[in-house]
């Protein structure tokens, strides 16, 4: 069944509001509870401490995930089996946002340190009550895998733009009116964002009805078995870890190598990357449609792990001033970013289709969870490798910590590029179950 324009875009509308919050988070965090000695602002917390707790943090919430998609699939309600999750959570995931940046005043080191842990770990699970079953959403919706990357690349346009708002515009708001302010402002945003997602998709969302049969021991053994999941994770997980270390390092980046008096400034960076990302993203999914998604999946690897190297020189080259080789990495980063969003969704749906032909199951939340169960658990070692490499220097007179991030995120998307060869599932897996959503008939939806 294709889907209308204007339903691709009202779904893709959640990635707005997911996509400014996790950004700005993940922007801000620890730049705000431990910021720059020469910054000139309080130090909350050693940067160790923040570096090991959102660490700790982040590995125990990536389990939410997990947990969340097995008992998504498993639901029955008649409002199918992914609106009551994403429902409930979006306004829970947007409080507990806006009180990661008002930590108690005068608090001791160890109130701030449990504060920020049992906040971050709120804020990761509803997080994960809204997200999973969100994705899930789109397998069943979209059933041909042109569809799925129609779909996915509306999500992308639109996450980009929310990109936009968690890097670009929280900047402007923190310098302007402060972390409180653009903390409230984000959040509002993705409320919002959330809840017109799921009203403009919710007869379709309804249609998924069917829950899964197979217990939790058994639904993690079977997805972890499956060939091509486990070629397609790493990859991913590899990408997201390295895009993690990118943002995490961009406020101390900027600080070290830009400076706070240079007419190019950090909101200029990231709109020179964005703008180069919105503009790619139809070339990889022309390319995609052309050859295979795999294939252009992997080209969109090597080439941001050849820009991501970039940044340990940008600047340093004779004879080309310094903000024009800015300006420039900038541009060639931001270009493959947008082709790393675009497919690994696609892809494993494609995972799924699989899995249905051997189970007779459709098990999207499963699939989707565990990728980022394991994702997450990666990431959240950023924070901590940016702090240790700000060590070797994070000033403007020593840039060497923030330098080497890039040059580290580039090496770790070579690695992915190799594991993913393993990767063979065509675009159009044969004897699958088809997806219900995208198979009810109009009367069977109320």
């Amino acid at each position: 069944m294709r889907i209308p324009l204007r339903t691709k875009l009202l779904y893709g509308t959640s990635r707005v509001g997911s996509e400014a919050l996790g950004k700005s988070s993940g922007l801000w965090l620890l730049y705000y509870y431990a910021p720059p000695s020469d910054a000139h602002l309080p130090t909350l917390l050693p940067s160790l401490a923040v570096g090991a707790l959102l660490l700790v943090a982040g590995v125990v919430a990536a389990l939410d995930d997990v947990i969340v998609g097995y008992f998504s699939d498993r639901s029955r309600s008649r409002f199918g089996r992914r609106i009551p999750y994403i429902v409930l959570g979006a306004p829970l995931w947007s409080i507990f946002f806006v009180l990661l940046f008002t930590p108690p005043p005068d608090a001791s080191h160890a109130a701030t340190a449990v504060y920020l842990l049992l906040v971050f770990e709120a804020v990761s699970l509803f997080s994960s009550v809204v997200v999973t079953p969100y994705e899930a959403l789109l397998p069943e919706m979209a059933s041909t895998s042109r569809e799925r990357v129609s779909l996915e690349a509306v999500k992308v346009y639109l996450g980009v733009g929310g990109t936009a708002i968690g890097l670009v515009v929280s900047t402007a708001l923190v310098h302007t009116v402060g972390f409180k302010v653009m903390a409230v402002t984000i959040a509002a945003l993705a409320l919002v964002c959330q809840y017109v997602a799921i009203a403009g998709v919710w007869e379709r969302a309804k249609g998924s009805r069917v829950p899964a049969r197979i217990g939790f021991r058994d639904a993690l053994r079977t997805t972890f078995r499956h060939r091509a999941f486990r070629a397609l994770l790493p990859t991913v997980v590899l990408f997201a870890l390295a895009f993690q270390l990118l943002q995490t390092d961009i406020p101390f980046y900027v600080h070290a190598v830009v400076g706070k008096h240079s007419w190019l400034s950090a909101t200029a960076l990231l709109s020179v990357a964005i703008a180069a990302a919105v503009v790619c993203v139809p070339l990889f999914a022309r390319l995609g449609r052309r050859t295979s998604k795999r294939h252009a999946y992997g080209l969109s690897i090597l080439a941001a792990a050849a820009a991501f190297s970039l940044l340990g020189v940008a600047g340093l080259l004779p004879g080309i001033p310094a903000t024009v080789q800015l300006v420039v990495v900038a541009a060639l980063v931001g270009a493959p970013i947008g082709a790393n969003f675009l497919f690994p969704v696609p892809l494993t749906a494609d995972v799924i289709d699989d899995d249905s032909a051997a189970t007779e199951q459709r098990r999207e939340a499963m699939y989707l969870g565990a990728s980022s169960f394991v994702q997450r658990t990666a990431i959240a070692i950023a924070p901590l490798l940016v702090v240790l490499l700000r060590l070797l220097g994070d000033t403007r007179a020593h840039t060497l910590g923030v330098r080497l991030v890039g040059p580290l995120a580039g090496v770790l998307l070579v690695a992915a590029y190799v594991l993913f060869r393993a990767y063979d599932l065509p675009d159009e897996v044969p004897g699958r179950l088809p997806p219900e959503a995208a198979t009810v008939t109009p009367d069977l939806r109320n």
